[in-house]
C-alpha cells in the first residue's frame, strides 16, 4: 500500500514524548486525560506528518490514530479503560504514524502490564485481582464485548491505575533511540 512512512527522528519523538508525559502528569493528578490535550494533538500529528511526508504522511498519521485508538477503544467498550486513554492513543498514533504507532502500542501495553503488577502488589490486591481477571475472562468468553457487571470503571470500589503513566513509559521507551541519537 506504500503507507509505511518512517518517523522523522527526534522531532516526532520529542512531540510524542511531550504529549505522553504531559498526559501522564495530568492523569496522575486528576485521574483523567483532558480533551484540550488530546484533540489538538491529533490535529498536530496529522499536520506534522502531512508537512513532513505529504499525503503519505497524512494517510500514515490517520491510520496510526485509527489503529492505536481503535485497539484501545475495545477496552473502553468493556469499561476497562477511560475515554481519555483512547483519545491519547489516537493522538499518539497520529503523531508518530502507522508503523511506529504499533511499536508505541506494544511498548505501552508492556509498560501497562508491569505497572499494573506493581500497583496490584503494593495495593495488597493480588489475590482479588487474579480472581477478578479469571472472572472477567470467563465473562467475556461467554458474553462477548460487554462490560462486566461488577469489574469495570463504573464500580467506585474498583482499583484504578492512571494508564497515562503507561503511555509515558511506553512512548519514552520507543523514543529513546531517536532522543539519544542512535
Amino acid at each position: 500500500m506504500g503507507v509505511a512512512v518512517e518517523y522523522s527522528g527526534p522531532i516526532i519523538a520529542v512531540a510524542a514524548v511531550t504529549v505522553a508525559v504531559t498526559a501522564a502528569m495530568i492523569d496522575i493528578r486528576q485521574r483523567r486525560i483532558p480533551n484540550r490535550l488530546t484533540y489538538p494533538m491529533m490535529v498536530f500529528g496529522l499536520g506534522a506528518q502531512s508537512m513532513l511526508y505529504g499525503w503519505k504522511g497524512l494517510l500514515s498519521a490517520g491510520l496510526g490514530g485509527l489503529v492505536f485508538g481503535g485497539v484501545f477503544f475495545v477496552f473502553y467498550l468493556v469499561r476497562a479503560m477511560g475515554a481519555g486513554d483512547v483519545k491519547l492513543a489516537a493522538a499518539l498514533g497520529c503523531i508518530v504514524g502507522l508503523v511506529p504507532s504499533l511499536q508505541v502500542m506494544f511498548a505501552t501495553a508492556m509498560a501497562g502490564g508491569v505497572l499494573a503488577i506493581v500497583h496490584v502488589i503494593f495495593s495488597g490486591r493480588l489475590l482479588a485481582t487474579l480472581r477478578n481477571t479469571f472472572t472477567v475472562v470467563v465473562f467475556h468468553a461467554r458474553f462477548g464485548l460487554r462490560a462486566h457487571p461488577v469489574v469495570n470503571l463504573d464500580n467506585p470500589a474498583a482499583a484504578r491505575m492512571p494508564y497515562g503513566l503507561a503511555f509515558a513509559v511506553g512512548t519514552l521507551y520507543w523514543a529513546a533511540p531517536a532522543l539519544l541519537g542512535r
